[in-house]
């Protein structure tokens, strides 16, 4: 079975069309397929035999991705090993092996739901909101907010960022925007407080989600760091085992800088997943895969446009597919 019938196996699960998803990624990576897929493409009609050279010159093209080494290392010794395995000689039949090892290294030994948000049934799920100014945290939020409303559930806002200048007024315009609560005091006000206010209005609405925005300030680790385990002895003194996920907001177009921001923040609180916007915007994608890889974080949604419904749930096949869509449809 090829890479593209199990993309399309995947999806026959009434959720959602295997086009409107593959299209979706498709589009949002035009960028990075660009790149990556024309060099690959130019790989395999340079080299009609699978030999070492073939392997080193793969090596260089993921790595320009941003792929990350030590991924690009496993990655290359998996496809040696299934080589030898299948007793491949030629080239063209590589590109099925590259995309379906790529899925397998992003999962690892975990399962495909490691992409599910942990939503609670029956109780006030908490999602923490975490990442540095300019990630587009609040804008996330704000698109994060309008799904989960969409799926039926009553989502409510605190604006927890209160060092920077317009972040409880952007927070405000989302909230009009997708007609949802939010919950905010004063600029300059103890972001616990404003979230321990959240939690309380919160239980009293019924609400189903509560997403709490927080300071995105990396100039003095220990004072995130502080700020963060305050924040969350709050949440979970009013609700035991929350927050249920914290969700670091990373910018994809600032490729390894935003795996050196997911280290520190990964240092500083028990990161659950990652929101990696404009990825639309890049030509190295495969950051997504060197953020899983080495830091052993699943990415959850990943931005693929400007619209309000263009933060999508992440998936490892179609993000894979939308790396080589125009090999794979030659299939």
């Amino acid at each position: 079975m090829g890479f593209m019938d199990k993309l399309r196996n995947k999806f026959q699960r009434g959720q959602e069309d295997v086009e409107e998803v593959s299209d979706k990624y498709k589009e949002g990576m035009k960028k990075s397929r660009q790149t990556f897929s024309g060099k690959i493409n130019d790989l395999l009609a340079k080299y009609r035999k699978v030999d070492e050279d073939f392997f080193e010159e793969l090596e260089e093209v993921l790595i320009s991705a941003d792929t990350g080494v030590s991924t690009v290392m496993d990655l290359i010794d998996e496809l040696k090993m299934e080589v030898k395995r299948q007793k491949m000689k030629d080239t063209s039949e590589m590109k099925d092996v590259i995309s379906e090892k790529l899925v397998e290294i992003y999962y690892g030994d975990d399962d495909q739901e490691i992409e599910s948000l942990a939503i609670q049934k029956g109780e006030l799920s908490v999602i923490l909101v975490v990442g540095v100014n300019g990630a587009g945290k609040t804008t996330s939020i704000g698109k994060l907010a309008h799904q989960l409303k969409q799926d039926g559930k009553k989502v409510m806002l605190a604006a927890g960022d209160t060092f920077r200048a317009g972040a409880i007024e952007q927070l405000e315009v989302w909230g009009e925007r997708i007609g949802v609560d939010v919950v905010k005091q004063t600029a300059g006000s103890d972001p616990a407080a404003v979230i321990f206010d959240g939690i309380k209005s919160a239980k009293s609405k019924q609400a189903d989600v509560l997403i709490c925005d927080t300071a995105g300030r990396l100039q003095n680790k220990v004072n995130l760091m502080n700020e963060l385990a305050k924040v969350k002895r709050v949440i979970a003194k009013e609700i035991p085992n929350a927050p249920h996920e914290v969700l670091l907001v990373l910018d994809a177009t600032t490729g390894q800088n935003a795996l050196s921001q997911a280290k520190v923040f990964a240092e500083a609180t028990d990161v659950t997943g990652i929101v990696l916007t404009k990825l639309d915007g890049t030509a190295k994608g495969g950051i997504v895969l060197a953020i899983r890889n080495e830091l052993q974080i699943p990415v959850k949604f990943v931005g693929l446009g400007e619209g309000v419904n263009d933060l999508r749930p992440f998936d490892a096949h179609a993000f894979v597919y939308g790396l080589f869509a125009d090999l794979l449809e030659k299939e």
